[in-house]
């Protein structure tokens, strides 16, 4: 029986010129799983909205949205809401935009539990708890008063999925679920939707640029290209014969190759020693809490031309140490030196003129871009501190350039960030970075959002820049292609503690650690087998 309908479907921005969505028609039945995937832009993300009536007010849709028989396109507020959260669950791509900095996690769970099944207080704190522990996060008792700042990139993606199952609904939408998830918790993430599935009939609208994701959970695979359906069927005859070009583009498209060897004698960028982090515990009433430490004494040397790959689980302390490295973590301790300069002496000032040597690229690109500034002034605002001599012409120019290098139109500069995709948002976080020309770049999980076809053409991208330019990167990433295809050297990171370290080969095809094989293990699993 259909639970969702798709008819028309049509998404346009007048002001901007765009179509997102192009008369698209899609069925969802109870109980199925129907993957939508296609490039960064192809309008995968405006479907989600466009169903739920979650779309920017500057965009006209067409076309019929049907939900168990009822008509969604253009019923009022209080109605959507009543169905929202209760009967459909929503989890967005970027959980930080997408949770409230103001109020503790557990809080935010628990209010579709108060508001669609008027749990008390008491009942749904406690159902968040629960709910906690089933999608994976550690301690979830002391966690339910954490915010979401205080929690890593991947568990406020599972905060986010607790959120939306919270009410058992018939259908969950879910967004990229798994982009800043390891491939440990994605497994048990995968698991989970399986699980709710059988056991409440649950549909899924799983939207992904991870074919190997599809290939484990999806009954069916819908292809979208430019807002249009280009192939629909069963995945796996998807997967085995693809007929549209397109198809055929993303199940081929991987991260290959390997980078340059590190140029003999090139000198270090980066050395650290001893470096940790370490966050206070929260205050309670009488006492507070014990500090708890994300990195534990972590000595490495980075040269130029060089990737540090650097892996784990989700809460392993990779973005803390990251963050560290180039002090913008004010709980960390130990010794950072770049190039001959000693950076813990520094205070903010000294530091200041330096960053242009050293810039990050974060995992959230949404987060970090400004809604107010246009994608062009975003890209040149580094030049306005680091390059005062240009004038706005040469800014805006070289702006133009760092696009083009990311592969994106630089006529879109004029665009604001909410007009692109997520995939594109990522993009023009990479161009910021490497517009100031640094040596090092901190990489924090910079094509997580971004489909294979892109993921591939950014790592290539990435290794042509630093093969130009010399740079070193310190490369924080859960997905293993794209770190065998960038790095020369891993470390892998648990609970903030070094786990094992060597070049890239020796790591991923012969670990030592149990540790590592499990994570290894997990992302080269082949993807046509149902989880056990």
């Amino acid at each position: 029986m259909t639970l969702l309908r798709l008819s028309g479907l049509t998404v346009r921005y007048p002001d901007a010129g765009i179509t997102a969505l192009d008369g698209l028609d899609l069925d969802l039945a109870r109980g199925e799983t129907l993957a939508l995937v296609g490039e960064s832009g192809s309008g995968k993300s405006q479907v989600a909205l466009a169903a739920l009536g979650l779309l920017p007010p500057q965009a006209r849709v067409s076309g019929s949205v049907r939900f168990d028989g009822t008509e969604l396109t253009g019923l009022t507020r209080p109605a959507l809401d009543r169905i929202r959260g209760a009967r459909i669950g929503l989890v967005f791509q970027e959980p930080m935009t997408a949770l409230d900095p103001l109020f503790p996690v557990g809080h935010q769970i628990a209010l579709p539990l108060r508001a669609h099944r008027s749990l008390s207080r008491r009942q749904a704190r406690a159902r968040a708890r629960e709910l906690m522990d089933l999608v994976g996060i550690r301690d979830a008792a002391a966690r339910l008063t954490a915010h979401p700042h205080e929690l890593s990139g991947g568990e406020r993606q599972r905060v986010m999925i607790a959120m939306a199952l919270a009410c058992e609904p018939d259908l969950l939408i879910a967004d990229e679920p798994t982009t800043a998830l390891d491939v440990t918790v994605q497994a048990q993430i995968l698991a989970l939707l399986a699980d709710l599935k059988q056991r409440l009939g649950l549909a899924l609208l799983f939207i992904t640029h991870d074919l190997r994701l599809v290939r484990r959970i999806a009954d069916r695979t819908a292809v979208l290209r430019a807002g249009r359906l280009v192939e629909a069927g069963p995945t796996e005859r998807l997967f085995r014969d693809p007929r549209a070009p397109e198809t055929r583009d993303l199940v081929a498209a991987e991260p290959a190759g390997r980078k340059a060897p590190v140029p003999e004698g090139a000198p270090p960028v980066l050395e650290a020693r001893g470096v940790s982090v370490a966050y206070p515990g929260r205050r309670r009433w009488l006492r507070a809490d014990p500090p708890r430490l994300a990195v534990d004494g972590i000595d490495l040397t980075l040269r130029a031309g060089q990737t540090l790959g650097i892996v784990g689980e989700s809460g392993s302390g990779k973005s803390s140490l990251g963050r560290a490295l180039i002090r913008l973590e004010p709980a960390a301790h130990g010794l950072v030196r770049f190039e001959d300069r000693d950076l813990t002496v520094l205070d903010r000032a000294a530091l200041r003129p330096l960053r242009r040597g050293f810039q990050p690229v974060f995992q959230d690109p949404m987060g970090s871009l400004s809604p107010r500034l246009t994608a062009g002034e975003i890209v040149a605002e580094g030049l306005r501190v680091h390059a005062p001599h240009l004038n706005a012409a040469a800014r805006d120019a070289r702006a133009a350039e760092a696009f083009a290098e990311v592969r994106l139109d630089p006529a879109w500069r004029h665009r604001f960030p909410h007009a692109f995709s997520g995939g594109q948002r990522q993009r023009i976080a990479i161009a910021r970075a490497l517009v100031l020309r640094p040596r090092l770049v901190v990489l924090d999980e910079p094509t997580s959002a971004l489909d294979r076809t892109v993921q591939r053409d950014i790592v290539a991208l990435l290794r042509d820049l630093q093969a130009a330019h010399g740079l070193a990167y310190l490369f924080i990433s859960h997905d293993l292609a794209v770190v065998r295809a960038l790095s020369d050297t891993v470390l892998v990171l648990r609970h903030g503690r070094e786990v094992e370290r060597g070049p890239t080969d020796a790591v991923l095809e012969r670990p030592r650690e149990a540790y590592t094989r499990a994570l290894v293990a997990a992302a080269d699993r082949d993807p046509g087998l149902a989880e056990a």
